[in-house]
């Protein structure tokens, strides 16, 4: 583990700093490419060693804390680290190092507009994700969270196209809609149940709600919180698919979905506690919500002919597995949730990796032009291979480790309805992922000249190829050794199940 370069809670505000700092000096740099993606680099990897750092405490049972001003008489700008924001915290310091290589790589290589503003917007979307993952109340979540939806507004909208923008205003409209109209009620209502919004063990409403209530509350945060996209709050993720493939991969593995997830995550665990939601008769409303999801979205993107649209519908569908395994309310099944936020962001943004590397060398964007592809492009279309078996589930990939631990902890429940989703939905994932992998290397390469313009290419370049060959190994090498992740997520649910 990476020793702690300064005390616990000076490493929390240096976490804070390090990307306020980047975009200072993405934009102080504008001019000069070079040494604008320099410091973008720099401060990534800046900010992956002091969460890194934060890591060994953690683990070691410590929870780093830091407390700023109140907000509002009472509530606090606070922070803390506890295991399963650590997980995200990991997640997105660590992606954001790859993303930052594959975007310059992309940016360069598809020669796109207002670079500089798309890095700067980069770098708060970070920021705003290490505020969620640190959050030690629900005010300073909700506050990040919003700060999050803000600076990836204008990396939706980047082509600036009416297009773009259209999907700009369904993004916004969905997020801010949900977490203000929904989310926010939530908030206050837990303020003046419990009188406290700090995050606690067991959870903070426990002895303060019971019955319908709860069954409420439950509906204002999972339906609040957008950036999960259970249906019918959806609409914005696939809207989004308009945006530069880096911008794709942000929203959909480093920081966007991710956020939402780990925050429906967050809310079964440290705001009701698994004991409440399961002596609420009716809180498994939650569990159907989202096997309804995880299948109906399976079946859109069955038919999607392009690419990232498939990719859109097959995240709702995968993010709802988090949900799903939260729902079941079981220490195993909770496990599988936060292992699968891990497994899902490693697969997820090799696919989107897979989907720039093709559409900059050879400029494919639907699936039925992929025939025999794959001999042109075997270390994107090998890793796009991996990254589809890790969202079905197959070993040796991270996603059949967290669907492993989902279906453990519904057997121990009997969730039988949840069983039969998770086998369902792995069908379906293997019929919309392996018949695009069959495509690309079992199939004859188009004749020469079916692409005016680009008449022949190989591979992406090699920034794009690094950095989709990193997270595809990431997806093995988590399945071989998934001890941290697994450590953090038996302390999420206070000890091994």
């Amino acid at each position: 583990m990476t020793p702690l370069l300064l005390d616990p809670a000076q490493t929390i505000a240096a976490c804070l700093v390090v990307p306020a700092l980047g975009l200072l000096g993405i934009l102080l740099t504008g001019r000069s490419p070079n040494t604008r993606e320099g410091v973008t680099l720099v401060t990534a990897a800046t900010l992956l060693v002091l969460v890194l750092s934060l890591l060994g405490p953690v683990l070691e049972g410590v929870r780093p804390a830091l407390t700023l001003w109140e907000v509002v008489p009472g509530v606090p700008l606070a922070f803390t680290v506890e295991p399963l924001g650590m997980i995200f915290a990991l997640i997105a310091s660590g992606l954001w190092v790859v993303t930052s290589v594959y975007a310059i790589g992309y940016m360069r290589g598809n020669n796109e507009h207002a670079q500089t503003r798309f890095y700067a917007c980069f770098a708060v979307a970070i920021l705003s994700a290490i505020g969620i993952a640190f959050a030690g109340n629900l005010l300073t979540l909700f506050l990040f969270y919003e700060l999050m939806t803000i600076s990836t507004v204008p990396l939706v909208t980047h082509k600036g196209s009416d297009e773009a923008r259209r999907a700009g205003r369904v993004y916004l409209g969905v997020l801010m809609g949900t977490s203000i109209g929904l989310q926010l009620v939530g908030i206050v209502a837990c303020w003046i149940l419990a009188g406290t919004l700090d995050f606690q063990a067991g959870g903070l409403l426990a002895g303060h709600v019971e019955g319908w209530p709860v069954l409420v509350l439950l509906a204002l945060f999972v339906f609040g919180i957008g950036k999960a996209a259970v249906m019918p709050f959806h609409r914005w993720l696939p809207a989004a698919m308009v945006a530069p493939t880096p911008v794709s991969a942000l929203l959909h593995a480093v920081a966007v979905v991710k956020a939402g997830v780990f925050t429906v995550v967050k809310v079964v665990v440290y705001v009701f506690g698994l004991d409440l939601l399961n002596d609420t008769t009716g809180s498994g409303w939650m569990l159907y919500a989202a096997g309804f999801t995880i299948l109906a979205a399976s079946f859109v993107a069955l038919r999607q002919d392009n690419l990232k649209r498939r990719l859109a519908y097959s995240t709702i569908s995968q993010l709802s597995y988090v949900v799903l395994a939260a729902a079941i309310l079981t220490p195993l099944s909770v496990m599988g949730a936060a292992l699968h936020i891990v497994a899902h962001a490693f697969g997820k943004i090799t696919l989107f990796f897979a989907a720039g590397s093709l559409y900059t060398a050879a400029h494919k964007t639907e699936i039925s032009q992929l025939d025999g592809i794959g001999w042109k492009m075997p270390w994107t279309m090998g890793a796009f291979a991996i990254g589809s078996l890790s969202m079905i589930g197959v070993p040796p990939t991270a996603g059949f480790v967290s669907k492993w631990f989902m279906l453990s902890g519904a057997y121990d429940a009997q969730a039988w309805t949840a069983i039969a989703v998770i086998f369902a939905s792995t069908v379906l994932n293997a019929a919309y992922f392996l018949p695009i992998v069959y495509r690309a290397f079992a199939t004859r390469p188009a004749p020469a000249g079916s692409n005016p313009g680009h008449p022949d290419h190989g591979e992406a370049p090699l920034p794009i190829v690094a950095a989709l060959t990193v997270t595809a190994a990431g997806s093995l090498v988590l399945f071989l050794f998934p001890d941290v992740f697994l450590s953090l997520a038996e302390q999420l649910v206070g000890g091994p199940p």
